[in-house]
């Protein structure tokens, strides 16, 4: 009850004319960054920091705080509507919202993306508003050890990416784990597998390349199939023709709620993020039923990783504000900011600077419902996109790519990055081999080769220490059933038919 009235008095800190036109201003600027490919969250708080010199400390917080959160809305709107995701969360969406789109619902899409948003971001707040500090010493448990035995379990997950070629898929996974091995080691910093090129010391930047396998092989497959007739609605589309039905609902809702409950708690661990949320929020619900085939067009889909990482956004603040320790690299802004302001995260913030602090957790509540309702209303306005002619669209995408590929390194290395992976996502296309996993094991191979070489250098080399922690354990146990299921379900198949043939 506590919590809650605070919350209540963190609300009455935010209905302030100065600080509630803040969190407007925050969640319009973040819809836009979000989706502008090639921006992000970190770039847009980093950029928008030095505006916040001349505020009070809690407007400030508000603002960046709101701006981050509804940059997780506007990833969804370039991801659906073009096929080329506004930030990296909305990899993931893409997946299923573009093909949704193309099926002529486009308006429905972007519903089921900014339902789940909003029901995953609000699950987030609640668990954030009643368990923050708690869930953040949950966070401080997860060492090297329980983060790499949680990657390898994420990892053992990719199965279910794989679709009907494992081969293919498994080969691509593969390549996942070598473009994300590319550039400098991350404890010895010796460069590796630079080939002798300077600019490949710095890695494959994950920006440029999720636009060049993801929406720079849409561009050059719109050239080569320019002169086909187009599949996109002609009907004019309104706000009420947008809207979900009750079946999309009920099929979008207990999802929501299961990918925001993953979401908040992969938001906690330390260097995760929202990204590797969604990542996750999807291939979970590989494991789980879908009315049609993920990657098809699936509401299911769509609702999954949408949920999960603006779960993600809310839960990233547990840590952030009760230890000081940042999640990702937008959290680490955002504590930039708290000292430039004189405010030290910890403990102790939320006695001695409770305004502040609740102030910005009810802020978040005012941003999902701004977000949402701005979201919403500009559907009909902004699908029009799709009646656009395909020889003006070609166009207008390709300098959308080449623009977000080369806002991100401010060279030309980035673009050239984006070209060669369109090139080969297109043929990845041609030929049916899945990109899902490639995406996901690079996302995810990073952090598990840091966490696990820290491991082992904590352990001396021994292999014990994974079976030192009963979260540990519990993540490797789950990852033994994962690679087992397959054969388990081969052999029940054979029990049933050999009874049902006695």
């Amino acid at each position: 009850m506590e919590n809650l009235q605070m919350l209540l008095s963190g609300f009455g800190t935010v209905f302030t004319p100065m600080n509630l036109g803040v969190c407007l201003l925050g969640a319009i600027l973040g819809l836009i960054v979000g989706a502008m490919p090639g921006i992000g969250s970190l770039a847009g708080c980093a950029l928008l920091l030095p505006l916040t010199y001349k505020f009070d400390p809690t407007a400030a917080i508000i603002m960046l705080g709101a701006l981050y959160y509804s940059n997780m809305y506007g990833g969804a709107f370039s991801a659906i509507l073009l096929n080329i995701p506004g930030d990296s969360p909305a990899v993931m969406t893409a997946l299923d919202g573009y093909p949704m789109a193309k099926k002529g619902q486009p308006g429905q899409a972007l519903m089921t993306a900014n339902f789940s948003s909003c029901i995953g971001g609000f699950i987030g707040m609640i668990i954030l508003t009643f368990t923050g500090p708690a869930l953040a010493n949950v966070g401080l448990k997860f060492g090297p050890a329980e983060m790499a035995a949680l990657m390898i379990m994420a990892l053992t997950s990719i199965g279910w990416l794989l679709g009907d070629d494992p081969i293919k898929g498994t080969i691509t996974t593969l390549l996942g784990f070598l473009l994300a091995a590319i550039g400098m080691d991350t404890l010895s910093g010796s460069p590796r597998f630079n080939f002798g090129n300077i600019y490949l010391m710095g890695g494959i930047s994950f920006v440029p390349f999720v636009i060049g396998t993801v929406g720079f092989s849409q561009v050059i497959g719109l050239m080569v199939d320019r002169y086909k007739e187009t599949e996109l609605p002609k009907d004019k589309l309104t706000l009420r023709g947008s809207m979900l039905t009750g079946h999309q609902f009920r099929r979008l809702l207990p999802v929501a709620i299961r990918s925001g409950f993953l979401g908040t708690f992969v938001g906690v661990l330390p260097g995760s993020g929202a990204t590797t949320a969604a990542f996750l929020g999807y291939a979970a619900q590989k494991g789980f039923k879908s009315e049609e085939p993920l990657g098809t067009g699936a509401v299911e889909g769509i609702a999954a990783c949408e949920a999960a990482n603006n779960a993600a956004a809310a839960g990233s603040f547990a840590p952030l504000l009760a230890l000081g320790i940042p999640g990702s690299g937008t959290g680490a802004v955002l504590l930039g900011g708290l000292m430039m302001w004189g405010l030290n995260p910890g403990p102790l913030l939320f006695t001695n600077s409770p305004d502040f602090a609740w102030g910005l957790i009810a802020s978040l509540f005012i941003a999902n419902v701004i977000a949402l309702a701005i979201a919403l209303g500009v559907i009909p306005f902004i699908v029009k996109i799709l009646a656009v002619p395909v020889k003006y669209m070609i166009p207008a995408i390709t300098v959308i790519c080449f623009v977000g590929a080369y806002s991100t390194s401010n060279s030309m290395y980035g673009v050239v990055i984006m070209v060669i992976f369109g090139i080969v996502g297109y043929l990845f296309n041609k030929a049916h081999i899945p990109l899902a996993p490639m995406l996901l094991s690079f996302v995810l191979a990073p952090i598990f080769e840091s966490n696990l070489r820290k491991a082992f250098i904590m352990s001396q080399g021994s292999v014990s220490i994974f079976f030192s922690s009963t979260l540990s354990c519990v993540f490797l146990g789950i990852t033994l059933l994962l690679i087992l299921a397959p054969t388990i379900k081969k052999i029940v198949r054979k029990v049933k038919a050999s009874k049902t043939q006695a």
